[in-house]
């Protein structure tokens, strides 16, 4: 009688979470179906490749930032992961909606949520939207790891059709009914916990959003400025652009060398930067610096090293700092020591 009330019970669950199920399963399924059926978005050097938007990840992310940088500089490697992962968002999202192993896909929700979370939690301009995709795709993962599918899945399709796999653990664990656990209690309040601490730390840790000064990476654009080099005729210096809106570049439209007095010396203006040449740039990820119509664009996360060439030789013993001129007004300085 209890096997009975509690395989009701669940069934009642997964019936409730339906249209949970149906949102998170189409949510990680368009990813999938945006960059292959709609636009095909796997195709490095091409516009709109994913690739690149994954190395808008790169500046601020949490734990993971080692494995982003390896992929972003191993163009390979990174296509194969692309499609891979573009390829697991299909079938997991796919299975969910179908109610099709809908443990086991749980599992894969939590997993990409997480990935989601880690990588680009701090990006979004005005709702924090990475960071709320994350969050709540996790939450929903473990959600739908309990409750399993109930009417409207093929996981209560194949229950209703052979009575056995009410009774195989390795259904209930990677399907829907009963889960096997003396006490869920522990496991529902465990994970509970966890996925709230987990919440309310990344909530901080990326946007201050718990405690103190609340603080948005992605709205003005940043860019450090390092391995300034004087050579016989060239100033060479690295680029990296750190924050910033993940959809454009920073619009760089000018680049000035000061004397200590602040004397310029030598500038360079939107037409010069506009016919910056190529191969005065070398570019270290897949976001690529690169002169545009108006302007030098940085997109998020690119890092490049650019050389200047420095035609009066007496000006290298008088160069003392380098300034760049965003389009926005915004300016970045380094001395050369």
């Amino acid at each position: 009688m209890k096997h009975t009330s509690d395989s009701r019970s669940y069934d009642l669950a997964g019936l409730y979470t339906l249209s949970l199920r149906l949102v998170i399963g189409w949510t990680y399924f368009s990813a999938f179906w945006r960059r292959l059926v709609l636009e095909n978005k796997l195709i490095p050097d091409e516009a709109g490749y994913i690739g690149e938007k994954f190395n808008h990840f790169l500046p601020n992310a949490l734990g993971i930032k080692p494995i982003i940088e390896y992929l972003v500089t191993h163009p390979d490697a990174l296509e194969t992961s692309m499609i891979t992962f573009t390829l697991i968002e299909a079938i997991v999202g796919l299975f969910i909606i179908l109610g099709l192993f809908t443990r086991l896909m749980s599992i894969g929700i939590f997993g990409l949520a997480m990935g989601i979370l880690l990588g680009s939690g701090w990006i979004g301009t005005t709702c924090l939207d990475e960071w709320q995709i994350g969050v709540l795709g996790i939450a929903g993962g473990f959600v739908l790891f309990l409750t399993g599918s109930g009417n409207f899945s093929l996981d209560h399709y194949f229950i209703k059709k052979n009575k056995k796999f009410t009774h195989k653990k390795w259904f209930l664990w990677l399907g829907s009914g009963v889960l096997p656990l003396p006490n869920p209690k522990i496991l529902v309040l465990a994970g509970s916990v966890f996925i709230f601490g987990l919440t309310l730390y990344t909530n901080q840790y990326f946007h201050g959003g718990v405690w103190g000064t609340l603080h948005n990476k992605s709205v003005k654009p940043k860019i450090e400025i390092s391995n300034v080099l004087l050579t016989q005729s060239d100033l060479t210096f690295e680029v990296y652009r750190t924050q910033g809106a993940d959809v454009y570049g920073s619009f760089l439209i000018g680049i000035d060398l000061l004397d200590k007095n602040g004397t310029i010396l030598k500038s360079l203006d939107i037409r010069d930067l506009s016919k910056f040449p190529k191969e005065n740039i070398r570019n270290h990820y897949v976001a690529k610096v690169k002169p545009g119509k108006h302007s030098l664009i940085i997109p998020l996360g690119a890092k490049a090293d650019l050389t200047l060439s420095l035609n009066d030789t007496r000006m290298k013993g008088e160069v003392h700092t380098i300034k760049l001129t965003d389009i926005s007004g915004i300016e970045w300085t380094a001395e050369i020591k």
